[in-house]
């Protein structure tokens, strides 16, 4: 039975919902992990070192974030998907909270700073296994109706809405504080308020069913002893590497464009709040940008959109750290906005594109494993690499350089995609 106009809002609201306190809870730690832990968790070091400690941390996520595709893929595969996004939601939250708790270098020394690590791995364990699930669940209700890709799409707004979010509250947090306030106890205000975010998420994926597409597979087979991953790395190997090479250009260029600009602008003397604000604008061009890439990839289909949402990113790559450099708060406002709108060519297909590469009996796996395990090269490695080569030539070419490599690589792995 074809999904009523009703349920489909119901379901894409809630994995849009979901996903975006996901979102947010991973983005406030991006934007704390810039500007505040390497004070807090690693005092006493050289300020180069604590920042790239800090910036390590923020990394381990994104290690960890095939750990949970693995996890919650292998469970949402065998037993539904509506279940597991309920449990990553409580994991997510419960990490984030207990981050505002920890102490930090003058009260426990390096026990903060080791809890933080557990923590964030805690943090990237659940939203590995959120984006999956989210996102099957919009496409597998959707299956047959030709705005696949625009409801999917909406799924993909939860990351710019998340990071928009996470930004604006920080930016307050910022404005209302003094320097000593924030360093102390201002900044655990945001990881708190998660707790309350996360309940709403539960009430209202609570109310979903799960998805039709998966309910029919259990009516027709026994899933009890089904064995996803082995699946995956026997029989869709290639669609697996295929899916981690098309999103690791997006995820590099997601920190370029919207993190590294905290670390590079104080460095050429802007004010760190022009900085924090530059990211607000950015999540408002992604998340403006998204909707119409994912109306366009209904229309044209998610392979050619993303193939020229590669080449769109690499265009704007190249003026990107030019208007930076003016120092100019409008152009750099404006560097910001676009860069994430041509983002979103590259980000809004990725939720009908992947799960489209795979069956429905290993789709959370599949799906989920080549969103995620992109991370690691793509996010987990970006932040260290790109502030080393700052650092080591004084100039954001080589940066400019390792991005537009790796959305070569996205280019061609989307071009040697069977699915359109």
């Amino acid at each position: 039975m074809t999904p009523t106009p009703k349920k489909l809002l119901q379901v894409t609201l809630a994995s849009l919902f979901g996903t975006m306190l996901e979102f947010y809870d991973h983005f406030i730690y991006g934007t704390a992990a810039a500007v505040i832990f390497p004070t807090v968790f690693f005092a006493g070091l050289d300020e180069g070192l604590a920042l790239l400690l800090s910036l390590a941390v923020y990394g381990i996520a994104f290690l960890s974030r095939p750990l949970g595709a693995l996890l919650f893929g292998h469970y949402g595969d065998r037993i539904g998907r509506r279940t597991i996004l309920i449990v990553v939601l409580v994991l997510m939250g419960g990490a984030t909270f207990l981050i505002g708790c920890l102490p930090g270098y003058e009260t426990a020394g390096i026990f903060g700073a080791c809890a933080l690590v557990f923590l964030r791995l805690m943090q990237g364990i659940a939203l590995g296994g959120e984006w999956g699930g989210a996102a099957l669940m919009v496409n597998e209700y959707c299956q047959g109706s030709r705005y696949q890709g625009l409801l999917g799409s909406i799924v993909q707004i939860a990351s710019p809405l998340g990071f928009l979010f996470a930004s604006g509250v920080f930016a307050l947090v910022t404005y209302f504080s003094t320097p000593e306030d924030l360093m102390s106890i201002t900044w655990r205000y945001p990881f708190f308020a998660s707790i309350i975010l996360v309940g709403l998420g539960i009430f209202i994926r609570q109310r979903i069913d799960e998805s039709p597409e998966f309910e029919s597979l259990k009516a027709t087979r026994d899933l009890s002893t089904h064995q996803p991953v082995k699946i995956v790395f026997l029989e869709h190997w290639r669609n697996l590497l295929l899916a981690v090479g098309t999103r690791i250009g997006s995820d590099a260029a997601f920190y370029v464009f919207a993190l590294f600009p905290l670390v590079f602008l104080p460095a050429i003397g802007v004010d760190k709040q022009i900085a924090i604000n530059a990211g607000i604008v950015a999540s408002i061009g992604q998340a403006s940008g998204i909707p119409l890439f994912g109306w366009l990839s209904d229309k044209f289909g998610t392979r050619k959109v993303l193939l020229w949402g590669a080449m769109l990113n690499i265009f704007w790559l190249a003026l990107f750290f030019p208007m930076l450099e003016t120092a100019s708060a409008g152009m750099i406002y404006f560097a910001a906005f676009g860069a994430l709108f041509c983002l979103a060519a590259m980000w809004a297909p990725l939720a009908a594109h992947l799960p489209k590469m795979f069956p429905v009996e290993v789709r959370f796996t599949g799906a989920g494993l080549g969103f995620q395990a992109a991370g690691i090269l793509g996010g987990a490695i970006a932040p260290t690499i790109c502030v080393s080569l700052f650092g080591a030539f004084g100039s954001p070419v080589p940066v400019v350089l390792y991005l537009t490599a790796l959305l070569v690589l996205a280019w061609g792995c989307v071009y040697a995609t069977r699915t359109e």
